[in-house]
């Protein structure tokens, strides 16, 4: 005989109950670790404005996609708001600062963040080709180093409550 036999067979211990215990636990663990990372992920793409105005050729990039803007559209950070030749732009953001791009002007908005009870928060742009005019809202006021516009050769810490930058080619 080539197998090994055991008599009287031996009944194993039924494992069911651990084993459907072990995978319930997983099962949630999983499902609460999905949920974190959607809130997560929707907190990182929340809107933080609004575009109020758009005249000419105005698109929004978002995620490598680009689609023409249209007043109404939510902004989110990291979008970047490209405008044609005879394109310009104004957005009002959650902080009340307000910005406008004129022709062909490439604007992204790279951190934002905002507390609405404590007006703290941090808002940097970086504006890579084209004019930019801003006017500050609560972020600035509460600590005037919070709001940044970053071109391509300098970083402007925005003290005051309205300026305008442009970048040329």
């Amino acid at each position: 005989m080539g197998g090994l036999v055991q008599w009287p067979p031996v009944k194993l211990p039924s494992c069911k109950v651990e084993v459907s215990h072990f995978m319930n636990s997983c099962y949630r663990t999983l499902i609460a670790l999905v949920g974190f990372l959607i809130v997560l992920t929707a907190a990182a793409r929340a809107d933080i404005g609004q575009i109020k105005n758009v005249s000419g050729e105005v698109f929004l990039l978002r995620q490598n996609v680009q689609l023409p803007a249209k007043p109404g559209d939510l902004v989110q950070q990291s979008d970047v708001l490209i405008t044609g030749a005879n394109g310009a732009v104004g957005v009002t953001f959650i902080d009340s600062s307000r910005l406008s791009a004129g022709p062909n002007s490439r604007v992204e908005l790279k951190q934002f963040r905002f507390d609405p009870t404590t007006h703290d928060g941090e808002f940097v742009t970086h504006v890579q080709r084209g004019t930019l005019a801003v006017v500050s809202g609560q972020i600035a006021k509460r600590s005037p180093d919070a709001m940044k516009v970053k071109t391509p050769t300098t970083i402007l810490g925005v003290r005051g409550t309205t300026f305008a930058v442009k970048v040329e080619e």
